[in-house]
């Protein structure tokens, strides 16, 4: 009998009968309020009727239409339409399936483009699992151990993780940008070093917002010494934080980002952009795939970027986000350490009374929300922050239903 592979660990024991906006009703008849959003996919919550209705109708008109062989409608729509969203200045799109061919296409650009070989990413950073992807991952071991060697090329500068290192924000930014500098002093010349590839607001690392000194730190030194910054937004664009794109809270210009997670709504689709003199210096050939451009994907994107606009998803987002933020400060005990978030990504870290990452209490705490009814992740190196990711849609009353079984939650541990 076949099984999936036993080193896929479900965060949950729930199998899901069907998804309805914030909502998962599982094969037991039971509903839970879901925090988790696919881990920030599902944008415009479970099954919205309008990119249901999008991805019905294309499904029966085209299907695939590999698009380095045909082009198709929904496809070039798609493009267009995010033309109104994008940065200003990046007019170029390539798409792709997920967040790490995304992540590795940027990364090829950015080489192909400049001729140098080398990139500095973040600690703490998540980039994806294939092996370039994996390279620059730095949230844990467990996406890059066991299948070295990784790839060449890639330093580690500091993120301003201020309560990791015990400081204020202050002084973990000067912290992070001055040993950037020591790390292009002493690692990688500037003059070999391709792009920065960095989150808004580390993901997988523990949900640490970065903040505009430190990311206009990056812009000028890649300004002055001819270095691409490559934004990846995969889990903080199209709404999440409360601005379209995460670095907007940051007054910050990139040259490349990445997209995936909430642009479809839950269909594969993945993507860079960049300006199109900069795109047009990949090499022939560079770009491409089988199912990159899946003509229903596009069409659910085209979807999704309609109700984010039509139903002020983003506004809903920063607002929700302010309430769930403020709310899980209120209900922090002597077990969490730390609140942080910006929009929909909260996180509550748990720590032992002597400061330590305490992984086994976060887990019980995800646990215990999913007893009763609250779907919830664990994310950092230390998987010890419960992290917080409801769809755009959620509604005050939904917040404040999350928050009560936080309570519930905490007041048992």
């Amino acid at each position: 009998m076949t099984a999936l592979s036993p080193v896929l660990k479900q965060a949950t024991p729930i199998t899901v009968e069907y998804g309805e906006g914030c909502y998962l009703h599982a094969t037991d008849g039971r509903r839970y309020l879901d925090f988790t959003a696919g881990i920030g996919v599902t944008s415009t919550g479970h099954c919205h009727p309008r990119v249901v209705e999008a991805a019905r109708a294309q499904i029966g008109s085209l299907i695939h239409g590999q698009y380095t062989t045909v082009l198709h409608r929904p496809m070039l729509a798609l493009v267009e339409r995010l033309g109104t969203v994008l940065p200003e200045g990046l007019e170029s799109v390539f798409l792709a399936n997920s967040g790490s061919e995304a992540v590795e296409a940027a990364l090829r650009l950015a080489r192909q483009a400049t001729g140098r070989p080398n990139v500095v990413v973040f600690h703490g950073g998540f980039h994806g699992r294939t092996v370039a992807a994996a390279t620059m991952t730095t949230s844990g071991t467990r996406f890059s151990a066991g299948f070295s060697p990784l790839m060449s090329g890639v330093h580690v500068a500091p993120f301003p993780t201020a309560y990791r290192y015990g400081w204020s924000e202050e002084q973990a930014t000067d912290f992070a940008l001055r040993e950037l500098d020591y790390v292009l002093t002493t690692l990688t010349a500037p003059a070999e070093t391709a792009a920065f590839i960095v989150e808004p607001v580390l993901g997988e690392g523990g949900y640490i917002p970065g903040n505009t000194r430190f990311f206009q730190g990056l812009r000028e030194r890649a300004d002055r010494h001819g270095i691409l910054l490559v934004l990846d937004e995969i889990q903080t664009g199209f709404g999440r934080t409360g601005k379209f794109f995460g670095h907007q809270h940051f007054g910050v210009r990139p040259d490349i980002i990445t997209i995936a997670k909430g642009l479809a709504s839950g269909f594969p689709l993945s993507g860079i952009a960049a300006p199109r003199e900069l795109m047009a210096r990949a090499w022939p050939g560079s770009q491409g795939g089988t199912y990159g451009g899946n003509a229903v994907a596009c069409a659910a994107a085209l979807a999704t970027i309609d109700v984010i606009e039509s139903e002020g998803l983003v506004g809903n987002a920063a607002e929700r986000g302010r309430q769930l933020l403020a709310g899980v400060r209120a209900r922090a005990n002597k077990a969490i350490g730390d609140v942080r978030g910006l929009g929909l990504m909260v996180g509550a870290e748990f720590t032992t009374p002597t400061g330590e990452p305490d992984t086994e209490t976060a887990a019980a705490a995800q646990r215990l929300a999913v007893d009763k009814g609250l779907l919830l992740l664990t994310c950092g190196a230390h998987m010890n922050v419960v992290r917080m990711i409801p769809p755009l849609i959620v509604t005050a009353e939904q917040i404040d239903e999350a928050l009560a079984i936080w309570s519930a939650v905490l007041d048992e541990l």
